[in-house]
């Protein structure tokens, strides 16, 4: 522990909340970077012709590179440590998306946003791992909230930027515009986030403390059994005690653990189609301008920003640590808010009004699905267990633009909305499987 950190035990630092809006704006700019192909996707079209089909087929070649990332990235991670692999990672993503705006043909775009999600694919098991390390169980919840808050922060200002950057110039500036923040954003990361709080000089021994609850364990998060009993609850989120897992291979066999990668495909790709199509949907079907397009287009992200954060204070704070509420919640009320989008008149401010709660609401229990293996899975595993769920998350991010434009191509938008009803039912269902682990036994913590 460097001399700084012992020097005065009295008043924790709280350097780690510093930590928490570094990755926010950070993986803003990642999150961005993936985002601005659905904005220039219209325009692009003109100069590359492709059905809807090969449209969506293009979005997801991103997210299938991102997901297949996602296991050796958790190898990187345990290896060589956040600070390297993530700071490599975004400088990458930076250098992907700025080749984007010189590409000249569909192959070589094509290539980039493959080249993107390879890039891209170590940094959000970075920021799980930084949050598992950096933040006590009580406050996981919330940071994790802040984390998924700029996933969905980047799309809020990739509508607007990107729709100014196209009236001024064209779309291929939109990419070259975008790729320069990461690189500066990447060196600050280096210099100021340690791998581990202990190791770091901006935090003191009563940090140290706090993050440490005061004793050290081998589940994720040291959680054990909920103060305020809900019994109603309870039995509903079916809480359950879980042993902590400490292999891999009791990683990949938890139902648990594939339960949640399930529900969190489903809901990621719904997540990923109002991404890819949302902006298409405003200019072909609602007829709106560019200018109004790009501000509509941002709504469901700003709702997002806001449903993280209350999603992951609801967790923390209203249901003392449980996960699954948030999820069910979520996955519930989206399967009504598509039924509403699809009969609601063309309205620019109304339009954008219900497109701001289907995004708080989808995104409510979007930060359970990365805090939820925490409690019980072993700190060292938990890069392994985050890849899993992550991976499943962008498998269904993946496919669901590819399939929305077969619908497209074969049937029309009711269909496309109908289908992301359909798959928010499904993780209702999923979600009811998994169980509430907010008991690990006595004997694994010790």
């Amino acid at each position: 522990m460097p001399a700084e950190n012992t020097a005065k035990a009295g008043r924790p630092t709280r350097y780690r909340w510093f930590v928490a809006a570094l990755f926010f704006v950070i993986y803003t700019i990642a999150a961005a970077d993936r985002a601005n192909l659905g904005v220039v996707l219209p325009f692009l079209r003109k100069e590359f012709a492709m059905t809807n089909t090969e449209a969506g087929g293009l979005v997801s070649l991103f997210l299938v590179a991102y997901a297949l990332a996602q296991l050796p990235s958790a190898w990187l991670l345990s290896r060589f440590g956040v600070r390297k692999v993530f700071t490599l990672s975004m400088i990458f993503t930076s250098i992907a998306t700025g080749l984007t705006g010189l590409v000249g043909s569909l192959l070589s775009l094509k290539l980039c946003r493959i080249a993107l999600g390879f890039a891209e694919g170590p940094l959000p098991i970075g920021v799980t791992t930084t949050i598992n390390n950096w933040f006590p169980s009580r406050e996981k919840g919330t940071a994790s909230g802040i984390f998924l808050s700029s996933v969905k922060f980047g799309p809020v200002i990739t509508p607007i930027l990107g729709a100014a950057i196209i009236a001024a110039w064209g779309w291929k500036e939109v990419f070259l515009w975008f790729a320069v923040p990461g690189i500066l954003l990447s060196v600050f990361w280096y210099l100021l986030v340690a791998n581990q709080p202990s190791e770091s000089r901006f935090v003191n021994a009563a940090e140290l403390d706090c993050i440490g609850e005061g004793a050290a364990g081998k589940g994720g998060g040291h959680h054990v059994a909920p103060s305020r009993p809900m019994p109603r609850l309870d039995r509903l989120i079916r809480v359950r005690e879980e042993k902590v897992l400490t292999t891999t291979g009791e990683v990949m066999k938890s139902w648990n653990i594939i339960g949640c990668a399930l529900g969190y495909c489903c809901q990621l790709g719904i997540s990923s189609v109002l991404l890819a199509w949302i902006p298409t949907y405003l200019l072909t079907v609602k007829k709106f301008s560019i200018m109004n397009m790009g501000f509509v287009a941002a709504a469901p992200w700003v709702g997002a920003v806001v449903g993280n954060l209350l999603g992951g204070l609801l967790a923390d704070r209203l249901l003392d640590k449980r996960r699954k509420p948030g999820m069910l919640i979520s996955a519930a009320s989206t399967a009504m808010m598509m039924y509403v989008l699809i009969n609601a008149p063309a309205d620019p401010t109304q339009y954008g009004a219900l497109l701001f709660a289907t995004g708080m609401l989808l995104s409510i229990g979007y930060s359970a699905y990365m805090v939820y293996p925490m409690p019980f899975v072993a700190k060292e595993k938990f890069p392994v267990a985050n890849a899993v769920v992550n991976m499943g998350g962008q498998l269904g991010g993946a496919a669901t633009p590819w399939i929305v434009g077969m619908l497209l191509d074969d049937f029309g938008w009711d269909y496309v909305f109908g289908f992301m009803a359909a798959i928010s039912c499904l993780t209702v269902l999923i979600v009811l499987t998994i169980s509430e682990p907010l008991k690990v036994r006595a004997a694994d913590r010790l």
